[in-house]
């Protein structure tokens, strides 16, 4: 492998994993600032601004990433990933520092969501599918999806822990220290990648984006993904809040998500194998089935430490095993070579998701008292991504179909 790839895919798929750790985890951990951060500021019990941040954060994190992934295709990824880890840093240390609304938004909402984009998924898969091999491409970008779901497992549960006994300002502090861990881990993409992540191929990036924008099946992948963020940020960054008016208390929501980090772990590494052997589109629609039962069985039962554990369980397994399947789809149909952009459009859809559910939920929990009309939003929304993933044709396009043909064995 080496000799065909000219450098150690495996290093680059360890690097990768452990950027994914680190950037994921931090950004998920916003979801336990959300009360601590309104009270410093003295917004006492209205959440709408932080949740206004947080889900500008995800809005403009989507938005960035077809952008940085268009860089990173045309000038490759190592630069890319290097300063957007700074400016995601310096969010962070922004955040620290807050003292009202308005630096609230800047922080979280821009400079983290700016320089988050550049560490995220879409570019980390878009490496990672360049050096592995067709055979073991949807496990190796499940092994990444697995590596942000362990910071997930880890840094949340460590978030609240020192949110708990240092305070919120010195928690955002450590994790801004954290970031930095980035830039080496970049480093050791670049050497080991060789030139595994430079521009090659004949199309352009205009000629991609045209061929994907006259692809159907794009279209209802980009919208049904929209509901995986729909209705993933609104268990991270509301369910710690919601927790807090029963009986278990809002605690048991850092357990909940590191619970659901851990049995994600094991989803996505089953998503995928599978993915490998069945039809991506079909096993997408289960799960988002399967996930919106999930939602709906937790809302209708009682509330008790049982019933918060078993739904962290349940849903971990279905958490984020829809992007090694989505992502294995752009890769299979279009091809590598402009994937980090074409992902990163994907995945601008599912932040979009992520900005109206964060939102939404935070001005209905403050208008109403309660997010009942939130839960059942999300639980509709997943029946219908199922409808929508049936008809997508996951054939490689006719030209990626012709390289195929002529590439030599």
């Amino acid at each position: 492998m080496k000799a065909r790839l000219g450098g150690y895919p495996i290093v680059v798929l360890i690097c990768a994993v452990l950027i994914a750790l680190v950037g994921f985890g931090s950004r998920q951990s916003f979801g336990m600032f959300l009360r601590p951060v309104t009270e410093a500021i003295g917004l006492g019990e209205d959440v709408r601004a932080m949740s206004f941040a947080t889900g500008l954060q995800a809005l403009i994190y989507g938005l960035a990433a077809p952008i940085v992934g268009g860089i990173a295709d045309r000038w490759g990824p190592v630069r890319v990933i290097v300063i957007s880890s700074l400016i995601y840093a310096a969010g962070l240390y922004g955040m620290a520092n807050a003292t009202s609304a308005g630096e609230l938004v800047f922080n979280i909402g821009l400079l983290t969501g700016i320089g988050s984009a550049g560490v995220a998924m879409p570019l980390l898969l878009s490496i990672v599918s360049r050096v592995a091999t067709d055979k073991h491409r949807t496990l190796w970008l499940a092994c990444v999806v697995s590596g942000s779901t362990a910071g997930q497992m880890l840094i949340v549960p460590l978030s609240h822990r020192l949110i708990t006994t240092i305070g919120w300002s010195q928690a955002a502090v450590v994790l801004t220290a954290l970031v930095t861990v980035i830039l080496p881990l970049a480093i050791g993409i670049a050497y080991a990648a060789g030139p595994a992540t430079s521009s090659r191929g004949h199309q352009s990036l205009a000629d991609a984006l045209l061929e994907a924008r006259s692809h159907r099946g794009f279209w209802l992948l980009t919208t049904g993904f929209f509901v995986c963020g729909f209705q993933v940020q609104f268990i991270n960054n509301h369910l710690e809040n919601y927790l807090s008016a029963t009986a278990v208390g809002g605690a048991m929501a850092a357990t909940a998500i590191a619970l659901i980090g851990l049995f994600n772990m094991i989803g996505t590494q089953i998503a995928g194998v599978l993915g490998g052997r069945y039809r991506k589109k079909q096993l997408l629609a289960y799960l988002y089935i399967g996930r919106s039962l999930l939602f709906l069985a937790f809302f209708l039962l009682p509330v008790s430490r049982l019933s918060v554990i078993a739904f962290a369980c349940g849903v971990g397994l279905l958490w984020l095993a829809t992007v090694p399947l989505t992502s294995g789809i752009v890769a299979q149909v279009f091809g590598t070579r402009y994937m980090a952009t074409l992902y990163g459009l994907v995945f601008l859809s599912h932040q979009l998701g992520s900005f109206s559910s964060v939102y939404l939920a935070g001005v209905i929990r403050s208008s109403t008292g309660s997010y009942d009309l939130a839960w059942w939003l999300i639980i509709a929304a997943g029946f219908v991504a199922a409808v929508l993933h049936w008809p997508i044709d996951e054939r490689p396009v006719p030209r990626l179909a012709a390289e195929q043909r002529q590439a030599p064995a």
